[in-house]
């Protein structure tokens, strides 16, 4: 793979490295500095991503590991900075701020779920990836990608109701 493939192919795959390396490291600034990380290992490997079924995925997991062994090293997470998530804007704006304020809560009690649960909540919820994707960035399989993503938004659940109570 040359320089113009790469820019082609794996360039435009910044915002989504850049969510996934945000939501497992907890912060924009370290999610940037993984990004950058992420990209020098990749050019790295440019020959092996040729020979990948799904470049998405590949380059995913790249950046998914690349996390995992920060937070070996940093042994904390910090999730004060968040995702950012659109709204829709037919609704009002108290009903925009409510819905705000509770992806935010979601988002902070998404701290409390073992990394695996977070890993693919985030993935199917926040980027909108399909179970095949999934299965391919983690190497879990689809069905305990399924049960992971239950049990998180069922604890997601449980801990949005006891802060109600």
């Amino acid at each position: 793979m040359d320089l113009k493939q790469f820019e082609i192919k794996i360039l435009p795959l910044k915002n989504k490295i850049y969510r996934l390396a945000k939501a497992l490291l907890g912060n924009a600034t370290n999610a940037e500095d993984a990004v950058q990380d992420v990209y020098l290992k990749l050019w790295a490997q440019r020959e092996q991503i040729e020979k990948a079924d799904n470049i998405q995925a590949f380059c995913l997991q790249v950046a998914r590991n690349y996390c995992l062994d920060r937070l070996r090293i940093l042994r904390r997470v910090d999730f004060d900075e968040l995702t950012d998530i659109s709204f829709s804007t037919d609704r009002s704006p108290y009903e925009q701020v409510e819905q705000q304020d509770l992806a935010e809560r979601i988002k902070k009690l998404m701290a409390f779920l073992p990394e695996q649960q977070r890993t693919v909540i985030h993935l199917r919820d926040v980027d909108d990836l399909e179970f095949e994707e999934i299965t391919r960035i983690t190497g879990m399989s689809e069905n305990a990608i399924k049960v992971n993503l239950s049990r998180a938004r069922q604890k997601i659940r449980e801990l949005l109701n006891k802060e109600n109570i």
